[in-house]
């Protein structure tokens, strides 16, 4: 018994000395290739079953052929293992090497593609990971884009729709100030419907800005949509017989919903606006909500006569206007955007469809609990 406890002593301490200056080696080649840091574990792993032999052999007193035997053994499978990790680390290296110059790609703008050639399991799955960060960075590439142009094209309609007024305002003032105004009391009345329009479009402006931000305040509440949807026709309704539109809500069931009152009520005024204004004189704007497996739907439906299929997706974008034909005449695009902002806010999505003579906006909410 003490024989076997000294053997597996003498074993455990030459291991242990191989296994410390192992630790010291990878430690020094921590920020060298990968090849020699295998090289460095096989030879840890062979030298250290060298050591403990040995370091037995002596103890026993083996004869010198005998330990010549045991010693030559020992250091052919050394060699052979550091000559096999040498040949595996290159091999892991290469493949690492080829990962790197695909993920550059990706970080220089492009696509990211895997190497084709077999790889370790590790590297495998980098690969994968690698694979999935790229198609993130290019959605992201897309939306940034997609808003920077989007931003562009609402600096430029908005300087166009202030400089209008502007100018008008600046125009009647002056002709008022000089005393040439043959009707100053219309003049007035046109500098104030002016002045009004400008302030609804910073009202706007600044109502998306807190959107944008997160910062948009709600306080919910239950509301009936029968109610919501009655105070919204009746705002709507001189805009319409302006336009000689049809206004109808027969079709809206009493449903409760815990929205915001005020912000809901610009969602509904929105829509219901930009769908007179696209409607023809003689048309017809519908309103109905309903129970869905979803929640509760909103929906408006009008008679502009449909929008282009590439248009769809970008409806909902921050100053989208359409098509010449369908500008509005006044207005800087900002209501669609606005009216999702608020839906997203409540936890909801505002969509879009073509219909048979038009298009119907809908709006799908959470429904109240019961």
């Amino acid at each position: 018994m003490r024989d076997t406890f000294l053997i597996a002593l003498y074993a455990f301490a030459g291991a242990a000395v191989t296994g410390l200056a192992g630790a010291g080696a990878l430690r020094l080649l921590r920020r060298r290739s990968l090849t020699a840091s295998l090289t460095v574990v096989a030879a840890v792993g062979v030298v250290a079953m060298l050591a403990g032999t040995l370091a037995v052999a002596w103890a026993m007193f083996l004869s010198p052929h005998d330990l010549t035997v045991v010693t030559t053994v020992v250091a052919m499978a050394a060699v052979v293992s550091l000559a096999t990790a040498l040949l595996l680390g290159r091999w892991v290296v290469a493949r690492s090497r080829e990962l790197a110059l695909a993920a550059r790609s990706f970080g220089d703008g492009g696509d990211f593609s895997a190497p084709d050639v077999p790889a370790t399991a590790e590297l495998e799955s980098l690969s994968r990971e690698l694979a999935a960060t790229s198609a993130k960075l290019a959605e992201s590439r897309h939306r940034e884009r997609a808003l920077e142009t989007s931003r562009r094209e609402l600096v430029a309609w908005i300087s166009h729709d202030l400089r209008t007024p502007l100018a008008g305002l600046r125009a009647m003032s002056e002709a008022l100030e000089d005393g040439v105004a043959a009707d100053p009391d219309r003049y007035l009345r046109q500098i104030r419907t002016e002045v009004e329009r400008l302030n609804d479009m910073v009202g706007d402006l600044f109502e998306l800005s807190r959107i944008h931000a997160g910062t948009l305040p709600l306080n919910p509440a239950r509301i009936s949509l029968y109610d919501l949807i009655g105070d919204a026709l009746a705002g709507a309704d001189p805009l319409a017989r302006e336009h000689g539109v049809k206004l109808v809500g027969d079709d809206v069931d009493a449903v409760p919903v815990e929205v915001d009152g005020k912000e809901m009520s610009r969602v509904l005024g929105n829509l219901l606006v930009n769908a007179i204004r696209r409607t023809p004189a003689d048309g017809t704007v519908a309103v109905a909500a309903e129970r869905s497996p979803d929640g509760v739907v909103v929906s408006v439906t009008d008679g502009c006569g449909g929008i282009p299929d590439e248009d769809l997706p970008r409806v909902f974008d921050t100053g989208w206007r359409g098509t010449h034909a369908r500008t509005p005449p006044a207005g800087a695009g900002l209501g669609l955007a606005i009216v999702r902002g608020i839906v997203e806010a409540h936890h909801g999505r505002a969509t879009v469809r073509n219909i048979p003579g038009g298009c119907r906006f809908e709006v799908v909410l959470p429904a109240a609990a019961s």
